[in-house]
């Protein structure tokens, strides 16, 4: 069945739904299936009602400028994304007894714009909010991370190789994790370190980072990012 119109109530609660146990549209990555989702949308989702679609929507806005390189198909349309089918409404209170799954258009887990909902069913709500929201309290979505090949650069052939790295992997920062290392020859007797490390893209600048192991003035003369690449 696919999302609904997201330029509607229904459309959003079924991607919020959706979203409760998933970081992504598809897979464990950005893809195409986000890009399409999200162009869909035309501003972001309320947070309040829709607390999952909204983390998703910031989120997958980081990516925005990336959208034509992420995989998958770009001619496939957001409603071919989604659930098999539709789940019923979230107030028990108006849902028939026995009756089956309704229409994607009369599906309305917080109340529809033009009904107004009564005490029982605005009390429900807030319950499983609530219940959500303690929930998810203690999940920690995974971390997006980067592996990052640093050359580090001595002033000349004279420059106490082993000292810079120690210097250099003494640097400690919370998202940061050093790599394997080598000295690479660049010329004339001179080499430069060549040191793979991970971070945390939230946690870890790696302008600063850069700053931080220039400070070793006595040892470094510069610092160039050799290769990225997010995990």
């Amino acid at each position: 069945m696919g999302f609904a119109d997201f330029a509607s109530n229904v459309g959003i609660t079924m991607l919020n739904n959706w979203l409760e146990t998933r970081s992504y549209i598809v897979g464990y990555g950005p893809s195409q299936a986000d890009a399409q989702s999200f162009k869909a949308i035309k501003e972001a989702p309320d947070s309040k009602k829709f607390p999952n679609a909204a983390r998703w929507y910031k989120h997958i806005s980081t990516y925005e400028s990336e959208f034509s390189s992420l995989p998958g198909d770009p001619s496939k349309a957001y409603t071919t994304y989604g659930p098999e089918k539709t789940e019923t409404t979230l107030n028990p209170a108006k849902a028939p007894a026995d009756e089956g799954v309704e229409d994607d258009e009369d599906v309305d887990l917080f109340g529809s714009d033009d009904e107004e909902e009564d005490a029982a069913a605005e009390k429900l709500k807030n319950e499983r909010l609530e219940e959500y929201k303690k929930k998810k309290a203690g999940k920690t979505k995974p971390a997006a991370k980067s592996i990052v090949t640093l050359d580090v650069k001595p002033w000349d052939d004279e420059t106490d190789m082993k000292q810079l790295e120690e210097n250099t992997r003494g640097i400690e920062q919370d998202g940061l994790v050093w790599g394997g290392s080598k000295l690479v020859a660049v010329g004339f007797g001179i080499k430069k370190l060549q040191i793979n490390l991970v971070i945390e893209d939230e946690k870890v600048s790696l302008d600063d980072l850069q700053e931080k192991i220039a400070e070793d003035e006595d040892h470094v003369q510069s610092t160039d990012v050799v290769a990225m690449q997010k995990l």
